[in-house]
C-alpha cells in the first residue's frame, strides 16, 4: 500500500478530500514540521509520495526517503524542489498548474487598477492625522486605463488570464514570452514583442507572470526598471527574486516609478536585514504614501482555490503512483 506524506498539517486534520481521491489503497500520513529536515526518520522510511506546498526539498533531504518515487509541488512554481537531485534518484517531480489561475490574474490586475485609480493613495491620505482635504489629488499615479499599455512578462495560463482581464478594462496589452510559439498572440488578439527591453520601454503597467529560473532570477535590475516610462506601475505576483528591491526602492524614491504592488518578496517571510523598501513601507514613510501595497504571497488564495489545490494535488499524486504521471516537470525545464 503506497504511503503519501504531507509534511504540513494544512487542513486541521481533515483529510477527507485526499482520502476521497486516493481511496482505500493509499495511506495518507500527515505531520506538521517546520522543514523537511525535521521529519522523523520513521515517518520517511516507507514514503512513496511526498507532497510539498512551501517546503524546500534539497538533495540532502532525499536520503531520508529510500522508497520515494514522486514529489508533487502543490502549486505552480517548482523552484524550491531540487529537480536534478530527484532525477538522479529516479524520482518524478510534478506540479499543479491548473489551480489559482483566476485568483492570481485577478489579484494582479486589481492591484494595478487600484494603484492607478488612487485607491491606496486616498485610503492612506484620508486616514492620516489630520486627513487630507476632501478633494481629488493631482498625483502621477492616477491614470486612465485606455491611455496605458499593460505589459506582461510570461504568457502562460495566469499571464493569459491577466491579459484578457486587463484588455477588458481598456488597456492596450503587450506581452513578452520567448517560449510561446509563433502566432500565440493572434489567437488572443494581443500584441507581442520579441525582446524584453521592447516591452519595458512601453509598459505603463508591468505585471510579472513567469516562473523563477536561472534566466528570470534578477531579470529586473536598475537598468531594466529604468527603461519603464515615467510614472510606471509594477506588479509582481510571480516570484520575488526576479526584481531587485533596492533598485525598485531607488526608482520609487526618485519618482521615476509611480507605484508598485508586491505579493512576493525575495525572502519569505521577510527576515533581517529587512530591505529598505519594506522597512519604509512598514514605517509608513511619507514618500511611499499610496504608492506601495504588499500582500503576503496570498494572491492564489480563495476558499475555492484552496479546495482545488487539495483535490488536484491528490489527483496528480494518484496518477503518478499509478504510473500514469501528469504535469511532470523535467529536471532541465529551466
Amino acid at each position: 500500500m503506497p504511503v503519501v506524506l504531507y509534511p504540513k498539517n494544512l487542513y486541521h486534520g481533515d483529510d477527507s478530500v485526499e482520502r476521497a481521491v486516493y481511496g482505500p489503497g493509499v495511506t495518507v500520513r500527515v505531520r506538521h514540521v517546520p522543514t523537511i529536515a525535521d521529519l522523523a526518520p520513521e515517518d520517511c522510511a516507507d514514503v512513496d509520495g511526498l507532497m510539498t506546498l512551501g517546503d524546500w526539498i534539497h538533495a540532502a533531504d532525499l536520503p531520508k526517503f529510500p522508497r520515494l518515487r514522486v514529489v508533487v509541488r502543490m502549486g505552480v512554481g517548482y523552484d524550491r524542489v531540487d529537480r536534478a537531485a530527484c532525477a538522479a534518484r529516479g524520482i518524478t517531480v510534478c506540479n499543479v498548474p491548473d489551480y489559482g489561475t483566476m485568483e492570481v490574474a485577478e489579484h494582479a490586475v486589481v492591484t494595478a487598477i487600484a494603484l492607478r485609480r488612487g485607491l491606496f493613495l486616498y485610503h492612506d491620505t484620508q486616514r492620516a492625522n489630520p486627513p487630507a482635504p476632501w478633494s481629488f489629488m493631482a498625483h502621477p499615479i492616477v491614470r486612465r486605463s485606455e491611455v496605458q499599455t499593460f505589459g506582461i512578462i510570461g504568457m502562460g495560463r495566469i499571464g493569459t488570464a491577466a491579459a484578457l482581464r486587463a484588455k477588458a478594462f481598456g488597456f492596450r496589452v503587450v506581452f513578452y514570452d520567448p517560449y510561446q510559439p509563433n502566432g500565440h498572440e493572434r489567437g488572443l488578439g494581443l500584441l507581442r514583442v520579441r525582446h524584453l527591453d521592447d516591452l519595458l520601454c512601453q509598459s505603463d503597467v508591468l505585471s510579472l507572470h513567469c516562473p523563477l529560473t536561472p534566466q528570470t532570477r534578477g531579470m529586473l535590475g536598475l537598468r531594466e526598471l529604468s527603461l519603464l516610462p515615467d510614472n510606471a506601475v509594477i506588479v509582481n505576483t510571480a516570484r520575488g527574486p526576479m526584481i531587485d528591491l533596492d533598485a525598485l526602492a531607488a526608482l520609487l524614491k526618485s519618482g521615476k516609478i509611480a507605484g508598485a504592488g508586491l505579493d512576493v518578496l525575495p525572502v519569505e517571510p521577510p527576515a533581517e536585514p529587512v530591505p529598505e523598501l519594506l522597512r519604509a513601507y512598514r514605517d509608513r514613510e511619507p514618500w511611499l504614501e499610496g504608492r506601495l501595497v504588499v500582500t503576503p504571497h496570498s494572491a492564489f488564495h480563495t476558499p475555492e482555490s484552496y479546495a482545488d489545490i487539495r483535490r488536484l494535488s491528490a489527483e496528480t499524486m494518484a496518477a503518478a503512483l499509478s504510473n500514469a504521471p501528469q504535469n511532470v516537470i523535467p529536471p532541465d525545464s529551466d
